[in-house]
């Protein structure tokens, strides 16, 4: 059984840098994705990676200041996030699936952790 645990999120200033964990267990071989979810506003893809950590892709909203990692030894994902802006202020959450490729869409993942609050002052 996968079990997904985030943690990480906090209040930081417009800027600034955060970096989200997600402890997951059962995941070794799993795909792995982070998505968002603002007040109002449907869940929004982030980011994903590969079971191998070769194959990565990023939203646009976040390509060049957001940095998907994960280490296998740790059974952790990683989000560095850079140059945060107060729009990227949500609820983030990690996912996993079965799976050798990158996946987009939150139907496509099995598994979900809890969230973890994310908000940027201005």
């Amino acid at each position: 059984q996968v079990q997904l645990v985030e943690s990480g999120g906090g209040l930081v200033q417009a800027g600034g840098s955060l970096r989200l964990s997600c402890a997951a267990s059962g995941a070794t071989y799993y795909a792995m994705g982070w998505f968002r979810q603002a007040p109002g506003k449907e869940r929004e893809y982030v980011a994903s990676i590969n079971w191998s950590g070769r194959s990565i892709n990023y939203a646009d909203s976040v390509k060049g200041r957001f940095n998907i990692s994960r280490d296998g030894a740790k059974n952790t994902l990683y989000l560095q996030m850079n140059s945060l802006k107060p729009e990227d202020t949500a609820v983030y959450y990690c996912a996993a699936r079965m799976g050798g490729s990158t996946y987009y869409e939150a139907l496509q993942y099995s598994y979900w952790g809890q969230g973890t609050q994310v908000t940027v002052s201005s």
